[in-house]
């Protein structure tokens, strides 16, 4: 489920309508084709005007794929949201669009008012941008209304998604990833193409584009990791993965510099039972230059000469105490990217998937070890709303696809 937000009162259709009417007395006959219908949802016009300026603010988010394709199809979505937020008279109010433009750029780094300046300097109206937010916020606001006690997970659902259930041991899960770099740059882009991913519906599919786009060390096997312990993860993304059904995608996860997503290709009860951790201790080293074959090299040499997480101190000698820290913390404290790629290690062993500061800094992170807890660790309160977020994006996919199949869609 998008996470954008809504706008003012007036139906879209109303909004394009009065836009039409004032143009038109404005401009030459010619131009006035700009407002003629090329698509009707349920006898609802979506003019080229709008088309166009959908189009031109997919361009400027260089959002991947074809871009008539995807403006038609966002466009016939945010109708038929709109048409049943007329019928039940539910809409969001100016101060929800706001802040829901002031949140979209801030994905940028920048102010709703800039955000709002550099589209209408690249040709794209004040208008095309706040209706778009307006149906992304009150859809959302919507499907959390509606379906918020079905999402509502039980007692023993939490349970069996943290790996407390029943007596069979842990719970091991098999996961293929994709992990996308992301700059202010390119995060249009990007969102774009991770909400494609997680529409994927085969495991051939997410393979590909894990080899075409991760940046993961498990891209050249196609995402494919091995068995995961559950409990090794984010206490975050643990209900998110235990809500997936084999071959299911889950929603992006927004990393520190990074999208990721993740397929469910299998889950098993472990043979033993699986601790808890207290704390995870591990060491981040940092060799500046980013990701370079020069540094990758320099990183595996430094990693053949080490065993331990002291030995790095011995590798830093002489060199300034910023380059190495030695980290011991919860397991919802550390940064979810870090604590995915611990996930994936043993004591004494290290990752180069990551950088930091903008991609200036390769990071050859290495895990010290584990501190495993008998207490509960995570908060059942987290792990309820990441499970019920789950599946309200799973219940407004499902009304959206109800609705494109009643509705009479003509495009011309």
């Amino acid at each position: 489920m998008q996470t954008f937000l809504t706008f003012p009162a007036q139906p879209l259709k109303r909004i394009a309508a009065g836009l039409a009417l004032t143009v038109s007395l404005a401009l030459p006959a010619h131009t006035q084709s700009l407002f003629s219908p090329v698509i009707t949802v349920n006898g609802d016009p979506i003019t080229r005007f709008e088309l166009e300026q959908r189009q031109l603010f997919l361009e400027i988010l260089s959002a991947p794929g074809d871009r008539n394709k995807l403006a038609r199809e966002g466009l016939i979505d945010d109708r038929l949201k709109q048409q049943l937020f007329d019928q039940i008279d539910f809409s969001s109010s100016p101060e929800d669009v706001k802040a829901g433009i002031d949140e979209f750029a801030s994905r940028a780094n920048l102010s709703g008012d800039e955000m709002i300046k550099a589209l209408e300097e690249a040709g794209v109206a004040r208008q095309t941008m706040e209706n778009f937010i307006d149906v992304t916020i009150t859809w959302r606001e919507y499907i959390g209304g509606r379906f918020s006690g079905k999402a509502r997970p039980t007692d023993a659902e939490i349970d069996r998604a943290i790996g407390q259930g029943g007596t069979g041991g842990g719970v091991q899960v098999l996961l293929s990833e994709i992990i996308i770099p992301v700059s202010p740059q390119t995060l249009g882009q990007v969102e774009e193409l991770a909400d494609q991913i997680a529409n994927l519906e085969s495991y051939e599919e997410f393979s590909q584009a894990a080899l075409q786009y991760s940046a993961a060390a498990s891209r050249d096997n196609g995402g494919r990791m091995d068995w995961l312990t559950l409990s090794t993860l984010p206490p975050a993304l643990q209900p998110v993965i235990m809500a997936l059904n084999p071959g299911d995608v889950t929603e992006p996860v927004t990393l520190p510099n990074a999208v990721a997503l993740f397929q469910m290709r299998g889950i098993r009860e472990a043979a033993t039972g699986t601790p808890k951790y207290a704390s995870i201790e591990y060491a981040t080293y940092y060799i500046a230059g980013g990701r370079t074959a020069e540094t990758l090299a320099t990183a595996a040499s430094i990693a053949d000469r080490i065993d331990t997480c002291d030995d790095l101190y011995g590798v830093a000698k002489d060199q300034p105490p910023e380059v190495l820290e030695i980290h011991s913390k919860a397991p919802g404290s550390i940064p979810n990217d870090i604590a995915i790629e611990l996930a994936k290690l043993d004591s004494g062993e290290t990752s180069t998937a990551l950088t930091t500061s903008g991609g200036q800094n390769l990071i050859l992170l290495m895990l010290c070890g584990r501190t495993t807890e008998l207490a509960e660790d995570a908060s059942r309160e987290q792990i309820s709303s990441a499970l019920a977020n789950q599946r309200l994006a799973s219940f407004a996919d499902s009304l959206l696809s109800q609705l494109r199949a009643d509705a009479v869609i003509v495009e011309k």
